[in-house]
């Protein structure tokens, strides 16, 4: 009986259905797929090698410039290189928690800015599916027929597959192209019951919060992903649409993360690369100052806070859970992240339909929320503060004349934006005229000159005295004024003692 003849590294029969490349060296034929070749580049190679002829007689060249053949950013050689490369440790950047410890007054007073890392579940009031679960479950409890985008690793391009094919192609043993899933939403299929976000994403989320339940306009379907990578799996360089904060749990492999900070020059630099028409021909890691690896192993969670660049490597086969959230926190993040977005115009499989919506019910709620603060003489945090003068920003722009028929389609029913508007202006400002506890402790615990004043609050029957208290910095020499307006019940008597001290005592009080 005659031998069948075998080609390519991976030695198996000639087939028609697939591409291949002859090598100029060895003579050789090989699977596009096999060298991370795709058939419409081949046209354009004037000498190709195949990997091991390119140790001998050096790499494939272009036909068009000369220049040595651009590896296509998911290709076999790419993640080759990729492995092979060494980056700084993810300990410098990112924060490791027990679950018990991220809680909402953790993050309030550190701020959600660098990732964190949770190594086991507990304490999270996180639900997962059993260890045992799997692909074939994840079949079994979104529907086999139900459509999802696949994204074709080496060409970095998505299509369309029904569920019950991906998952014959997942359990396949001879699998002819890498593909990966990372945008199953399934919060209105049966999974939902079995898989719950961590309780903290669920106090936090916009969505889940303020986004109203009988809405015209539905919410968002962004809080649950489920993510299937083959091992070699990678999704290049992104930022999370809608400057989305994204959480990660792993039931079943690995991830690795390569993670960028969101610094000014970084986020130019971004936006500059992905608006380049060959992109996918460079790695991003290489223009930015430092890139960090970050390993996810089963039973970890990772957060990764909003406008952070990240690329994802799947060295084993996996099955993962995730979910993005916009928040309180990184409103300013999220804004320019959104803005990046919208200069950019790019299909993102993973989007955040509607962000313009969830703002307005955002500055909706912040508006009652800092109303009945003030109303009880109480002050809101000053991230909140922060976050609705961003969001309060966004709407006068996005409410302009010339921009408003580019933006009304985002406006919720029954919303007067001008008056909103207005509202959370002012009481935006009542915010930043009231001292803070830590000014109101400085100013008590230095010499101090003050002139009272009595005033009604403009519209209002509440009586204020204005203190105006001069302090003297002495190391630098500068005199800083800070005004301080205290509400005090109408009729409440009141008694007034005028403190004067020289400003040159003050200065040499402080020597």
């Amino acid at each position: 009986m005659a031998t069948v003849p075998v080609y390519c590294i991976c030695r198996l029969p000639y087939d028609v259905t697939q591409f291949m490349i002859e090598c100029d060296a060895c003579k050789d034929w090989f699977h596009g797929s096999c060298v991370g070749v795709d058939e419409d580049e081949a046209p354009d190679i004037d000498v190709y090698h195949c990997p091991n002829c390119e140790k001998t007689d050096g790499k494939s060249t272009s036909k068009s410039s000369g220049d040595i053949r651009a590896v296509q950013n998911g290709s076999q050689v790419f993640i080759k290189e990729l492995r092979s490369r060494t980056f700084p440790s993810s300990e410098d950047i990112v924060v490791k928690l027990n679950g018990s410890q991220l809680t909402m007054d953790y993050l309030e007073e550190v701020g959600f800015n660098e990732p964190i890392l949770v190594l086991k579940k507990d304490g999270l009031g996180m639900s997962m599916p059993a260890p045992t679960f799997y692909i074939n479950d994840v079949e079994k409890h979104v529907g086999p027929d139900v459509g999802v985008d696949v994204i074709d690793v080496t060409k970095q391009t998505d299509s369309k597959m029904k569920l019950k094919d991906f998952v014959d192609y997942y359990y396949s043993t001879n699998r002819k192209k890498v593909l990966n899933i990372i945008n199953l939403e399934f919060s209105d299929k049966r999974m939902d019951s079995i898989v719950e976000s961590p309780q903290i994403v669920r106090r936090l989320s916009w969505v889940e919060n303020y986004w109203p339940d009988d809405a015209l306009l539905g919410k968002p379907k962004v809080t649950k992903y489920c993510l299937i990578g083959v091992k070699d799996s990678y999704r290049d360089f992104h930022i999370e649409c809608g400057g989305a904060s994204v959480w990660y749990h792993v039931l079943k492999g690995e991830k690795i993360f390569f993670l960028i900070k969101p610094t000014s020059a970084n986020l130019s630099l971004y936006e500059r690369w992905r608006s380049s028409a060959n992109h996918t021909e460079m790695f991003f890691a290489d223009q930015v100052d430092k890139c960090y690896k970050c390993t996810l192993k089963q039973g970890q969670t990772l957060f990764i806070p909003s406008g952070w660049i990240n690329a994802v490597l799947t060295p084993v086969d996996t099955l993962a859970f995730s979910g993005h959230f916009v928040h309180n926190l990184s409103v300013e993040m999220q804004m320019r992240a959104y803005e990046v977005e919208k200069r950019l115009k790019v299909n993102c499989l993973t989007p955040f339909p509607n962000f313009e919506t969830a703002c307005w019910y955002v500055g909706r709620h912040l508006l009652e929320r800092f109303k009945g603060l003030h109303k009880s003489n109480k002050q809101p945090a000053a991230y909140l503060v922060h976050g609705a003068k961003i969001i309060n920003g966004a709407f006068r722009a996005w409410t302009k004349k010339q921009a408003l028929l580019e933006h009304e389609d985002e406006l919720p029913e029954n919303m007067k934006p001008t008056q909103l508007i207005k509202d959370l202006a002012k009481e935006i400002r009542i915010s930043e005229v009231r001292l803070s506890p830590a000014q109101r402790h400085l100013a008590l615990s230095l010499p101090a000159l003050y002139c009272t004043d009595v005033f009604y609050w403009p519209g209002t029957s509440t009586l204020c005295m204005t203190q105006v208290i001069f302090l003297t910095i002495v190391y630098r020499q500068i005199i800083s004024l800070i005004i301080h307006c205290i509400t005090i019940p109408v009729g409440q008597k009141l008694t007034f003692t005028k403190l004067t001290v020289p400003l040159n005592s003050l200065e040499n009080s402080r020597k």
